[in-house]
Protein backbone atom coordinates (compact mmCIF):
# COMPACT_ATOMS: atom_id res chain seq x y z
CA UNK A 1 0.00 0.00 0.00
CA UNK A 2 1.27 3.09 -1.26
CA UNK A 3 2.17 5.98 1.49
CA UNK A 4 -0.47 7.89 0.10
CA UNK A 5 -2.55 5.29 0.80
CA UNK A 6 -2.07 4.50 4.09
CA UNK A 7 -2.54 8.25 5.12
CA UNK A 8 -6.26 7.68 4.02
CA UNK A 9 -9.36 8.11 6.51
CA UNK A 10 -11.40 6.34 4.66
CA UNK A 11 -11.30 3.21 2.29
CA UNK A 12 -15.19 3.18 0.77
CA UNK A 13 -15.21 4.02 -2.55
CA UNK A 14 -18.05 6.05 -2.02
CA UNK A 15 -16.74 8.76 0.08
CA UNK A 16 -13.72 9.05 -1.79
CA UNK A 17 -12.82 11.54 -4.62
CA UNK A 18 -10.27 10.94 -7.51
CA UNK A 19 -9.24 8.32 -5.34
CA UNK A 20 -8.41 10.53 -2.31
CA UNK A 21 -10.17 11.65 1.26
CA UNK A 22 -10.76 15.26 0.88
CA UNK A 23 -13.70 15.88 0.04
CA UNK A 24 -14.42 13.70 2.80
CA UNK A 25 -12.12 15.57 5.39
CA UNK A 26 -14.15 18.62 4.28
CA UNK A 27 -17.47 17.28 4.95
CA UNK A 28 -16.88 16.08 8.08
CA UNK A 29 -14.82 19.48 9.05
CA UNK A 30 -18.23 21.16 8.61
CA UNK A 31 -19.73 18.63 10.14
CA UNK A 32 -17.61 19.07 13.60
CA UNK A 33 -18.41 22.77 13.26
CA UNK A 34 -22.59 22.54 12.61
CA UNK A 35 -22.54 19.77 15.60
CA UNK A 36 -20.38 22.10 18.02
CA UNK A 37 -23.19 25.09 17.06
CA UNK A 38 -25.69 22.14 18.15
CA UNK A 39 -24.04 21.44 21.35
CA UNK A 40 -23.33 24.90 22.34
CA UNK A 41 -27.67 25.54 21.15
CA UNK A 42 -28.46 22.77 23.12
CA UNK A 43 -26.53 23.71 26.13
CA UNK A 44 -28.10 27.41 25.74
CA UNK A 45 -31.14 25.87 26.08
CA UNK A 46 -30.79 23.55 28.70
CA UNK A 47 -29.56 26.81 30.89
CA UNK A 48 -32.28 29.18 29.81
CA UNK A 49 -34.63 26.90 31.51
CA UNK A 50 -32.28 25.95 34.42
CA UNK A 51 -31.12 22.52 33.82
CA UNK A 52 -28.20 20.09 32.20
CA UNK A 53 -27.70 19.04 28.20
CA UNK A 54 -28.72 15.44 28.83
CA UNK A 55 -31.98 16.65 31.31
CA UNK A 56 -33.04 19.28 28.68
CA UNK A 57 -32.71 15.91 26.37
CA UNK A 58 -34.48 14.08 28.09
CA UNK A 59 -37.23 16.26 29.39
CA UNK A 60 -37.87 17.32 25.62
CA UNK A 61 -37.95 12.99 24.72
CA UNK A 62 -40.38 12.86 27.55
CA UNK A 63 -41.71 15.76 26.57
CA UNK A 64 -43.02 15.23 23.07
CA UNK A 65 -43.19 11.53 23.34
CA UNK A 66 -46.29 9.87 21.77
CA UNK A 67 -49.46 10.47 23.66
CA UNK A 68 -50.77 7.54 22.88
CA UNK A 69 -47.83 5.13 23.64
CA UNK A 70 -46.42 4.66 27.39
CA UNK A 71 -43.13 5.96 27.28
CA UNK A 72 -40.59 4.23 29.44
CA UNK A 73 -37.02 4.99 30.55
CA UNK A 74 -35.76 1.96 27.35
CA UNK A 75 -37.74 4.13 24.87
CA UNK A 76 -36.47 7.44 25.91
CA UNK A 77 -33.00 5.70 26.09
CA UNK A 78 -33.44 4.38 22.51
CA UNK A 79 -34.48 7.46 21.13
CA UNK A 80 -31.85 9.28 22.58
CA UNK A 81 -29.09 6.94 21.81
CA UNK A 82 -28.34 6.66 25.40
CA UNK A 83 -27.78 3.75 28.41
CA UNK A 84 -31.00 3.03 30.29
CA UNK A 85 -28.88 3.70 33.14
CA UNK A 86 -27.98 7.10 32.22
CA UNK A 87 -31.07 8.12 31.66
CA UNK A 88 -32.48 6.65 34.99
CA UNK A 89 -29.54 8.72 36.64
CA UNK A 90 -30.86 11.65 34.61
CA UNK A 91 -34.82 11.02 35.13
CA UNK A 92 -34.47 10.68 38.36
CA UNK A 93 -32.90 14.66 39.09
CA UNK A 94 -35.89 15.74 36.74
CA UNK A 95 -38.24 13.63 38.71
CA UNK A 96 -37.17 15.53 42.00
CA UNK A 97 -36.86 18.09 40.12
CA UNK A 98 -41.18 18.11 39.65
CA UNK A 99 -40.73 18.08 36.26
CA UNK A 100 -41.54 14.31 35.15
CA UNK A 101 -43.72 12.22 37.06
CA UNK A 102 -42.76 8.19 37.00
CA UNK A 103 -45.68 6.00 37.95
CA UNK A 104 -46.11 1.73 37.94
CA UNK A 105 -46.33 0.51 34.22
CA UNK A 106 -50.06 -0.65 34.39
CA UNK A 107 -49.21 -4.09 33.41
CA UNK A 108 -45.40 -4.80 33.88
CA UNK A 109 -44.26 -4.06 37.71
CA UNK A 110 -40.64 -3.79 36.51
CA UNK A 111 -40.96 -0.76 34.12
CA UNK A 112 -42.35 2.85 35.05
CA UNK A 113 -44.29 4.74 32.35
CA UNK A 114 -43.41 8.92 32.13
CA UNK A 115 -45.37 11.77 31.86
CA UNK A 116 -43.90 15.37 32.05
CA UNK A 117 -45.52 17.60 34.91
CA UNK A 118 -47.33 20.86 34.61
CA UNK A 119 -44.54 22.41 35.57
CA UNK A 120 -42.46 20.62 33.30
CA UNK A 121 -44.64 21.90 30.52
CA UNK A 122 -44.25 25.29 31.47
CA UNK A 123 -40.85 25.22 31.25
CA UNK A 124 -41.19 23.47 27.73
CA UNK A 125 -43.54 26.07 26.70
CA UNK A 126 -40.89 28.86 27.59
CA UNK A 127 -38.40 27.38 26.22
CA UNK A 128 -40.09 26.90 22.97
CA UNK A 129 -40.38 30.82 22.66
CA UNK A 130 -36.23 30.61 22.40
CA UNK A 131 -36.16 26.92 20.22
CA UNK A 132 -38.07 28.68 17.48
CA UNK A 133 -36.13 31.27 16.27
CA UNK A 134 -32.47 29.71 17.31
CA UNK A 135 -33.45 26.58 15.15
CA UNK A 136 -34.81 28.38 12.11
CA UNK A 137 -31.98 29.84 11.84
CA UNK A 138 -29.55 27.23 12.22
CA UNK A 139 -31.38 24.81 9.57
CA UNK A 140 -32.40 28.19 7.58
CA UNK A 141 -30.45 26.87 4.72
CA UNK A 142 -33.12 24.08 4.35
CA UNK A 143 -35.73 23.78 1.89
CA UNK A 144 -38.29 20.82 2.69
CA UNK A 145 -36.65 18.45 0.27
CA UNK A 146 -33.30 19.04 1.92
CA UNK A 147 -34.69 18.73 5.14
CA UNK A 148 -36.30 15.30 4.38
CA UNK A 149 -33.02 13.95 2.61
CA UNK A 150 -30.85 15.61 5.93
CA UNK A 151 -33.44 13.62 8.41
CA UNK A 152 -32.84 10.20 6.86
CA UNK A 153 -29.08 10.31 6.23
CA UNK A 154 -29.10 11.47 10.21
CA UNK A 155 -30.96 8.64 11.17
CA UNK A 156 -29.22 6.05 8.81
CA UNK A 157 -25.72 7.56 10.44
CA UNK A 158 -27.26 7.24 14.29
CA UNK A 159 -28.26 3.39 13.93
CA UNK A 160 -24.90 2.76 12.85
CA UNK A 161 -22.52 5.18 14.80
CA UNK A 162 -22.86 2.78 17.66
CA UNK A 163 -21.24 -0.57 15.73
CA UNK A 164 -18.84 2.24 14.73
CA UNK A 165 -17.35 2.94 18.14
CA UNK A 166 -17.19 -0.48 18.67
CA UNK A 167 -15.07 -1.69 15.70
CA UNK A 168 -12.71 1.48 17.29
CA UNK A 169 -12.74 0.49 20.55
CA UNK A 170 -11.91 -3.59 19.45
CA UNK A 171 -9.66 -2.10 17.02
CA UNK A 172 -7.70 0.05 19.99
CA UNK A 173 -8.02 -2.83 22.33
CA UNK A 174 -6.12 -5.68 19.72
CA UNK A 175 -3.60 -3.10 19.18
CA UNK A 176 -2.70 -2.33 22.45
CA UNK A 177 -2.95 -5.85 23.72
CA UNK A 178 0.31 -7.18 24.96
CA UNK A 179 2.39 -8.98 22.38
CA UNK A 180 0.22 -7.14 19.77
CA UNK A 181 3.10 -3.72 19.35
CA UNK A 182 6.54 -4.08 18.61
Amino acid sequence: MSIENRRLTVAKPDLLEGGNDARFRDMLYDFFAFGSRLEEARARFAAYIGLTPPQYLILIAVGRGAPDNELGVAQVAERLHLSGAFVTIELNKLVKSGLVEKRPHPSDGRRVTLTVTAAGFEKLEQLASLQRPVNDALFAPLDREAFEALSGVMRRLASGSEQAIHLADHIIASETSPGTRS
